[in-house]
């Protein structure tokens, strides 16, 4: 799959672990959250960049004391209509305080893009090979944002006399 990652589409060094393979060594793995729980104290003790894969019905509250073990938390989209990663990320940046990279991963549509942006997303992993280029487009799209929200753009309300 295409990763977008700073308003480009980049090679992915992570690899996704399957919950049955056998953990290799000197290699970032996104491992789920089943896998995490059955080897958290193997997993830690590789020393490597470590990231997790959270359903949509698996809140980030499972893993609140465990956060400054992975890198990246990649969050799934089973099907569009399902928002709940959305929710989840704002949890993760505004009240869980994390900062590493949070992912969007599964059936994302581009009319999602920017508010997922919004919501504390920062890289992109679109279901769809060919719909990586549109991602990209999307970015330039919106440019101005109406309030406050998880990212660091300025609301327009803010802007109000600066021009």
């Amino acid at each position: 799959m295409p990763l977008i990652k700073g308003g480009q589409i980049v090679d992915d060094p992570w690899i996704k672990l399957a919950d049955d393979d056998p953990i290799p060594p000197k290699t970032p793995l996104i491992v789920s959250y089943p896998r995490w729980q059955q080897d958290r104290t193997t997993l830690i003790d590789r020393s490597e960049l470590l990231g997790l894969l959270l359903a949509s019905d698996q809140s980030p509250t499972l893993i609140a004391d465990d956060l400054d073990h992975f890198a990246v938390i990649a969050l799934e989209f089973p099907v569009f209509r399902d928002g709940r990663a959305f929710s989840y990320a704002r949890l993760l940046r505004e009240q869980m305080g994390y900062r590493g990279e949070i992912r969007a991963v599964g059936d994302v549509l581009r009319d999602q893009f920017h508010f997922m942006l919004r919501c504390g997303f920062d890289a992109f992993e679109p279901a769809k090979e060919q719909d990586a280029e549109d991602w990209v487009e999307a970015i330039s799209e919106i440019s101005l944002a109406y309030q406050p929200a998880a990212d660091d753009a300025t609301p327009i309300s803010a802007l109000r006399g600066k021009f």
